[in-house]
C-alpha cells in the first residue's frame, strides 16, 4: 500500500517494480558499421555508403539503365553502356562485400563500374544478388547463374529488351568478375557452369577478372597473419572470419570448397582465361597469389597482377592518390585482357 507524507510518495517495502516483459535483442554477429546479426534473425545493416540512381553526368558518355533479372527472387542489375558505334564486349560484374553487404546501387561501385566501362570501353552488367545471413550460399552463386541465363533469353528474345541490348553488346565476348565476394561468386559460377556451356549459346564466355578475390582456409596464411592493417581498413582478419561464419553452409567451416578453392575440387574446373588482381598490402594476397598458382598447376591460363601499396578494395574505397594511380593501372590491365581474349576462339563444351 501506499503512505503519503509531506508530500512525498513512497512505495511499501513488500511490493516489487513491475519487471519487463521483454528481453533485449541479443547481438550474435557484427561487424562494425557494416552488418549487426540478432539471435532472432533480424539483420541490420547501417547505410554506411550511400545508394545513388542510375544517373551519370552526360559528359561521361555512359548511359545508365536497372533491370530486374528475377522478379521472384528481386534480384536486378544495373547496366553501363559507353556511346560506341560498334557492338561492344560485355563484363557481368559481382559486387564485393563478404557476402553480406553490399549494392549494384552503392556510390563507390557506380563511380568505378561506371568509368571502367567507358575507359575499357565494355558494357557492365552490375548484379545485385542475394545477400547472407538471409540468403547464405549458394544463393549468390544461383543468382549469377540466373544473370547469365537472363542474359541468354534477351540475346535470343524478340522483346524491345533484345534490341536495346543488342544493339551495344556482343554477346560472343562476355567476361565474368568482380571484387572480393565477387570475385568468388565470379570463379564459383564459373565452376558450376563448367560441365557444360552449350547451355549459354549465344553467350560465349572469354574470360574471368577477379579482383581481391575473397577465399579463405582454417590454416592461416602469413599475409592474414602479419599484414598490419590501418583503421577502418575494408577488411581485417576478424571481420573475414565472421563474414565466412554468416555466409557458408550451416556447419561448415573454412575449408569448405566455397571458400577454400584448393581444399576439394569435386567439380570440373573449366579451361578459362583468368587474370587475378593482387593488392599488395591486403590480408588476402598470399591466398589470391596461392589460387593463381593453383590456377597454372591444372592447366588454367592465368594473368597475376600486384598492385603496390594498395590494400583491399582500394579501388572503390581508397581515395589517396597512390590508390588513384594503381586504380589507372587496373583499368589499363583490364583493358588489354579483355582486348586480348576476344579474338580467342574457343569451343565450349
Amino acid at each position: 500500500m501506499r503512505r503519503r507524507r509531506m508530500g512525498i510518495i513512497s512505495l511499501d517495502s513488500t511490493l516489487s517494480l513491475p519487471m519487463a516483459t521483454q528481453n533485449p535483442r541479443v547481438v550474435v554477429e557484427e561487424i562494425g558499421g557494416l552488418i549487426r546479426v540478432y539471435k532472432d534473425g533480424h539483420v541490420e545493416r547501417p547505410h554506411i555508403v550511400p545508394r545513388v540512381m542510375c544517373t551519370l553526368p552526360p559528359e561521361l558518355g555512359v548511359t545508365c539503365r536497372d533491370l530486374v533479372i528475377d522478379k521472384f527472387t528481386k534480384v536486378w542489375a544495373r547496366f553501363y553502356v559507353p556511346k560506341r558505334n560498334e557492338k561492344l564486349p560485355l563484363l557481368v560484374y559481382f559486387h564485393g562485400g563478404g557476402f553480406c553487404v553490399g549494392s549494384a546501387a552503392w556510390s563507390c561501385y557506380h563511380e568505378f563500374l561506371a568509368i571502367l566501362a567507358t575507359k575499357v570501353g565494355c558494357v557492365i552488367m552490375s548484379v545485385d544478388y542475394r545477400l547472407a545471413p538471409e540468403n547464405p550460399l549458394p544463393a549468390a552463386y544461383e543468382d549469377g547463374q540466373k544473370a547469365l541465363m537472363w542474359l541468354k533469353q534477351q540475346a535470343l528474345s524478340a522483346s524491345s529488351n533484345k534490341w536495346w541490348l543488342n544493339h551495344y553488346c556482343d554477346f560472343s565476348s562476355v567476361f565474368l568478375g568482380g571484387d572480393s565476394a565477387g570475385g568468388n561468386i565470379a570463379h564459383n559460377v564459373t565452376l558450376r557452369l563448367g560441365a557444360d556451356w552449350a547451355q549459354l549459346k549465344p553467350l560465349i564466355l572469354k574470360g574471368n577478372i577477379l579482383i581481391q578475390p575473397f577465399f579463405g582456409g582454417e590454416a592461416r596464411m602469413s599475409s592474414e597473419k602479419f599484414m598490419v592493417q590501418p583503421p577502418g581498413s575494408a577488411l581485417n582478419l576478424e571481420a573475414s572470419d565472421t563474414y565466412w561464419r554468416l555466409s557458408l553452409p550451416k556447419g561448415a567451416n573454412r575449408d569448405h570448397e566455397w571458400c577454400n578453392p584448393g581444399a576439394k575440387r569435386s567439380m570440373k574446373w573449366e579451361r578459362m582465361r583468368y587474370m587475378v588482381c593482387v593488392s599488395e598490402m591486403d590480408i588476402l594476397k598470399d591466398r589470391n597469389m596461392e589460387f593463381g598458382g593453383l590456377l597454372r598447376n591444372i592447366g588454367i591460363e592465368v594473368e597475376d597482377v600486384v598492385y603496390k601499396g594498395v590494400g583491399h578494395a582500394f579501388q572503390i574505397l581508397d581515395k589517396s592518390q597512390v590508390s588513384q594511380v594503381r586504380t589507372q593501372e587496373m583499368i589499363a590491365d583490364i583493358k588489354a585482357f579483355i582486348n586480348i581474349n576476344i579474338n580467342i576462339n574457343r569451343n565450349r563444351r
